[in-house]
C-alpha cells in the first residue's frame, strides 16, 4: 500500500531559512600585499655580524682560491708550451683588467651618489637658512651635475638667463627645481607607475608560486635603478643595492609598506578590496605598495627637496597606473 508524505511538526524554535541563516564567515584574509610586504622586510632587514663576517670570509676564501687555481694554470701552461701559457696570461690579464674596470665603475657610482646626497643635504639646508649666497653654491652644483645632460640644455639656458632676477633662496631653488627637475621627475613618475601596473597585473594574473614575489622584486629593482639614472646617471650594481636598502629600510621604518582600503578607494570604491577575487586583490595592493617604495626612490635619488613641485602622491600615481585594471580583471 502506497503512503504518501509524512509531515512531522517540529516544536520549538523554527528552522533557519535562506533569508534568517547568518551570513557565510569570510574564508579569507583580506588581501595584504604579502609579496611587497616580504620583499620590503628581505631588504631592509640588516645582517648580523656574525653573518658580514661569514660573507666576507666566505668571499676572500673563494677570492683567494681562485688566484691560487688561475697563478697555477697559466705557470703550469708555461711550463708546457710557450706559446699557450702566453695566450693563458694573456687572457688572465684581460679578466684582470675588466675587473678593474668594473671596480671603478663602482667606485665613481659612489662618488656620484655622494655628491648628488651632499647637494640635497645643501639644499635643505639653504631653504631652512634662507641665505642666497649658499642657494647660488646648490644651483652651481646642480649646473655641474647635469653639464653633460642634452635633455636639460634649455632648461640650463633659461636657469642661466633668469637667476639673476632672484633675490631669495626659496625664489632661486625654485627655479632651479622648475627649469631642470620637472623634466626629471616627469620621467621618474613614468616609472614608478609602470612599474606599479607590472607588478598588480602579473600577481593578479599568473597563479604561479612565488611569481608574484619574484616579479616585485625585479620590477622594484629595475624602478630603483633606473630612477636612480634619471636623477644622478648609472648607480652601479652596488650603488643600487645600497639605493634599494636605503629605501626599504625608509619604507619599513615609517610603517609605509602597510596599506589599506583608503588607498586603494579611487580605483575600485571605498570596502571593496577584501571582496574582489583574492589574486586581484593582492595585486592592487602590491602595485599600491610599489607606488609607495617609488616615492620613497624619489625622496632619495632627488638632488633637492621639493620646494615649490608638489611632492608625488602614492594615491594618485596608483591611480593613474591601475585605473582601468579593475573593471578589465572583473570582465
Amino acid at each position: 500500500m502506497t503512503q504518501g508524505p509524512v509531515l512531522i511538526d517540529l516544536e520549538g524554535e523554527p528552522a533557519e531559512t535562506p533569508s534568517s541563516a547568518p551570513p557565510v564567515p569570510e574564508l579569507e584574509e583580506a588581501p595584504s600585499g604579502q609579496a611587497m610586504q616580504t620583499l620590503a622586510a628581505l631588504g631592509a632587514r640588516r645582517p648580523s655580524r656574525l653573518g658580514r663576517f661569514f660573507w666576507s670570509s666566505l668571499v676572500a676564501l673563494i677570492g683567494f682560491a681562485a688566484s691560487v687555481a688561475a697563478w697555477d694554470l697559466v705557470t703550469g701552461l708555461l711550463a708546457r708550451n710557450a706559446v699557450i701559457g702566453t695566450a693563458a696570461l694573456v687572457l688572465l690579464a684581460a679578466v684582470l683588467l675588466a675587473l678593474a674596470m668594473i671596480g671603478l665603475r663602482e667606485l665613481s657610482a659612489f662618488a656620484r651618489l655622494r655628491r648628488i646626497d651632499t647637494v640635497q643635504k645643501a639644499g635643505a639646508a639653504a631653504l631652512v637658512s634662507g641665505d642666497l649666497g649658499q642657494a647660488r653654491q646648490v644651483v652651481a652644483r646642480l649646473e655641474r651635475l647635469y653639464a653633460a645632460r642634452d635633455e636639460l640644455r634649455w632648461g640650463r639656458e633659461r636657469l642661466a638667463e633668469r637667476q639673476g632676477d632672484m633675490f631669495d633662496a626659496d625664489g632661486l631653488l625654485g627655479l632651479a627645481e622648475a627649469e631642470l627637475l620637472a623634466p626629471l621627475d616627469a620621467a621618474a613618475r613614468r616609472e614608478v607607475e609602470g612599474a606599479a601596473r607590472q607588478v598588480a597585473t602579473v600577481t593578479a594574473l599568473v597563479p604561479l608560486a612565488l611569481a608574484d614575489l619574484f616579479a616585485a622584486l625585479s620590477a622594484n629593482l629595475r624602478m630603483i635603478r633606473r630612477i636612480a639614472e634619471i636623477y644622478g646617471g648609472r648607480s652601479g650594481t652596488l650603488g643600487s643595492w645600497r639605493i634599494t636598502r636605503a629605501v626599504l629600510t625608509h619604507l619599513v621604518a615609517t610603517g609605509a609598506v602597510a596599506v589599506g582600503d583608503d588607498m586603494i578607494e579611487p580605483l575600485i570604491g571605498g570596502g571593496l578590496v577584501g571582496k574582489v577575487s583574492r589574486r586581484f586583490g593582492e595585486g592592487l595592493v602590491n602595485g599600491a605598495l610599489t607606488a609607495r617604495v617609488g616615492v620613497a626612490a624619489i625622496e632619495v635619488c632627488r638632488p633637492l627637496p621639493f620646494v615649490r613641485a608638489k611632492r608625488p602622491s602614492a594615491s594618485r600615481l596608483v591611480q593613474r597606473s591601475l585605473t582601468g585594471l579593475f573593471s578589465k580583471g572583473a570582465a
